[in-house]
């Protein structure tokens, strides 16, 4: 019997479907516009379209995974729930106060992000727990159904409890929330000790806050969505992306959606760390497929990729190191500074370390303040769209500039899916070119060149943060704007390598296919190393596997596949940061207590000189939090897309027409190629054009590409 699989993946500007058949390795996908007033509509059309058109049969589909930007979305745009806050006395101000530091010292008329919770709906109520755990006020009961009583009449639908120190105890927190459940069963609830249960009060209770803020959005909408799939008779459970790339059930993603903000972006990644390790055994397996000067590819960089993806709406940039995408267990939503640190909300989350701009193919072009052209971060999305949607959209975006560049086929865009109006598209920025008194052409280039400058600025603060160079990695471009713009952007770059994978332009449900399922937990302990005991580390380890271990179970997965990862965020004694680190796996033998200090000492210090160079001479280490990060294969993930040995009947050559390169001297005969005729060990030079459904590669003048063994397309830039 066959056995499908179903991605989906919904952006800014299109939600993207992919169908896997594990048995042939074939597969299907389609691109709709979203629906950002219903976004399952948007699923269920493109779904039903999918399976009509390859005549497949909904009761052989095994596998459905989902990520979705709508959360993060319900942050920057306030539309969660009217949410109120339960807190220790005393506490009411930490999310307005937190750290007192401004993320910009000398601006005078700085703004800081909005509490989501306003002061009149955060109540106090009389409770105290010392850091210790103990308990030294006990919870004053009357008081916090009165406390919940006067919210529920403001008209709050989503309650979050902090109370402090709770990550030591949360015997409060726990009976707050059964005394709340009890008398209004109505309400969505969450606590601090189930959202993100460590030390540090306003990071705590601004993750914890959040997930309240989008919890009754979530429930209804992944609710809903699994009840549509169940209509249309796909019997397959629903998994959820997160934002550490890994997966888990509907039930775990409704109770902390917050865990799933970067959703979306991390299937991306997920994507791109797929296919670069498909190249990387693709580079030893193919020694005499191709020269040796030919077979650069990963290896070669040390087996880092810069992941590329963008879409519609924005453009993510992620690093893939080895194999994985890096990981970091905190990051800020809703940055009122988008590159700035400190100008967001703090979520203690795990999440896949990515930075992302308003870069994508719906971004507005228009001039600022002193005439300067700037693209983004505004963005069309997908109603009214791009002018060339012809749906009512009027302003010059990046999709209607490369149109006119000839970088786009207007008769086969989105696979021909999506009637393009080029007139619509002239006159957008004809009106732009009559505003700075250029030709349009060169209106048009400047509108592609600065969208590309600003994601290649971003990619170079993103890399050289982690202390790298991007001259050091290949690029791999996916989404559907990505390729169109990768080229021009790993020149900006010095990058001499670019990788187009098949289906680019979906390939971030793809990337949803391949992920593994993915449980964090994390538990705050104040350990000395040099006082410590091994064995109670051991101890909190293994309560969070045992913790991590049903989750799982609830996932129906086996879980002898699953593998266990511990870290802990350590630091020297006295520092005010920490850094998060890999452990040795255990036990944590008790009875040699001075070898298992040593061993943990020495991974903690390893980490720290990788990072900072050095480490400071006879200081303490001390872990303040200790982590699990469990991840297990699900069923279905075995994705493995044939390469053809050789091309579809016909020439790959579809035809030729002009497209615009500045260093050619302006537009260019350039080569149309249809990628699914194209021939493992194909070479040809630029410039060229291939198009596919979902995305186009462009190649310009002086590169020269060729189709790997694993049917990616191998861009080598000239110097």
């Amino acid at each position: 019997m066959p056995s499908y699989a179903l991605g989906i993946d919904i952006g800014g500007t299109f939600t993207d479907i992919v169908v896997y058949d594990h048995d042939t390795g074939r597969q299907w996908s389609r691109k709709v516009l979203t629906t950002h007033d219903d976004p399952v509509r948007a699923v269920v059309e493109g779904t039903v379209a999918v399976l009509g058109e390859a005549r497949l049969e909904p009761r052989h589909f095994t596998r459905v995974v989902h990520a979705t930007t709508l959360f993060t979305n319900a942050l920057i745009e306030r539309k969660g729930a009217v949410t109120g806050l339960v807190t220790t006395a005393g506490f009411a101000d930490t999310l307005e106060i937190g750290r007192e530091r401004k993320f910009e010292l000398y601006d005078l008329n700085i703004a800081k992000p909005e509490p989501l919770v306003p002061r009149n709906l955060r109540l106090e109520v009389d409770e105290r727990v010392k850091a210790d755990g103990s308990v030294r006020q006990a919870l004053d009961r009357a008081e916090l159904l009165d406390c919940v009583e006067r919210l529920v009449a403001s008209g709050v639908s989503s309650v979050a409890v902090v109370f402090l120190h709770a990550y030591a105890n949360p015997r409060h927190e726990s009976e707050a929330l059964r005394l709340i459940t009890e008398r209004y069963p109505e309400l969505y609830t969450s606590a601090s000790h189930e959202v993100a249960p460590e030390i540090r009060e306003f990071e705590r209770a601004s993750t914890t806050v959040a997930n309240a803020y989008i919890k009754p959005l979530a429930h209804q909408y992944l609710g809903r969505m699994a009840r549509q799939l169940a209509e249309r008779r796909i019997p397959a459970p629903l998994l959820l992306m997160l934002s550490s790339g890994g997966l888990t059930h509907v039930a775990e993603a409704q109770r902390t959606p917050v865990q799933m903000l970067e959703s979306g972006p991390a299937a991306c990644a997920i994507a791109a760390a797929f296919f670069g390790r498909d190249v990387r055994a693709a580079g030893r397996r193919g020694a005499g497929a191709a020269p040796a000067e030919a077979r650069l590819e990963i290896e070669d960089r040390g087996g880092e990729l810069l992941a590329f993806d963008m879409g519609g709406t924005t453009a993510k940039l992620s690093l893939v190191v080895g194999g994985e995408p890096l990981t970091a267990y905190s990051f800020e939503a809703a940055r009122q500074k988008r590159f700035i640190e400190g100008s967001g909300l703090p979520m203690r989350i795990s999440t896949i370390e990515l930075i992302e701009i308003g870069a994508g193919g719906g971004s507005i072009a228009q001039l600022d303040e002193i005439g300067l052209l700037k693209v983004g971060p505004r963005s069309a999305g997908s109603l009214p769209g791009p002018a060339c949607y012809g749906l009512g959209g009027s302003e010059p975006t990046v999709t209607d500039a490369d149109l006119l560049l000839g970088y786009l086929n207007p008769e086969y865009f989105a696979g021909g899916t999506i009637a393009i109006d080029v007139a619509a598209a002239k006159a957008a920025i004809a009106r732009l070119a009559d505003k700075v008194k250029l030709p349009l052409i060169d209106v048009a280039w400047g509108i592609h060149d600065v969208v590309n400058e600003s994601m290649a600025s971003a990619a170079r603060v993103h890399v050289a943060e982690r202390g790298r160079d991007p001259r050091d990695a290949a690029l791999l471009c996916t989404g559907g704007a990505g390729p169109v713009h990768a080229c021009h952007v790993a020149r900006k770059l010095g990058v001499r390598e670019v990788i187009c994978p098949p289906s680019a332009g979906v390939a971030s449900a793809l990337g949803l296919l391949v992920a593994p399922a993915r449980v964090d937990r994390v538990a705050t302990v104040g350990v000395r190393l040099d006082r410590g005991d091994p064995a109670a580390l051991e101890s909190a380890f293994r309560a969070l596997e045992d913790e991590a271990r049903a989750v799982m179970a609830d996932t129906g997965l086996k879980l002898e596949t699953a593998r266990f990862q511990r870290l802990a965020d350590g630091r020297f004694l006295g520092q005010g940061f920490d850094l998060v680190v890999a452990l040795p796996d255990g036990p944590y033998d008790g009875r040699d207590g001075n070898a298992t200090r040593r061993a943990l000492t020495a991974a903690f210090e390893s980490a720290y000189r990788e990072k900072f160079s050095l480490t400071p001479p006879d200081v303490p280490v001390e872990f303040i939090n200790v982590r699990v990060a469990v991840r297990a294969p699900v069923a279905g993930s075995e994705v493995v897309l044939q390469a053809r040995a050789r091309g579809e009947a016909g020439t790959a050559v579809k035809g030729r027409r002009p497209a615009y390169f500045p260093n050619a001297g302006g537009f260019v005969e350039t080569t149309v190629f249809d990628r699914v005729r194209l021939a493992v060990g194909d070479t040809f030079a630029g410039p060229a054009v291939i198009e596919e459904e979902g995305s186009t590669l462009v190649v310009d003048p002086g590169a020269t590409f060729r189709v790997a063994p694993t049917g990616n397309l191998v861009v080598t830039l000239s110097p």
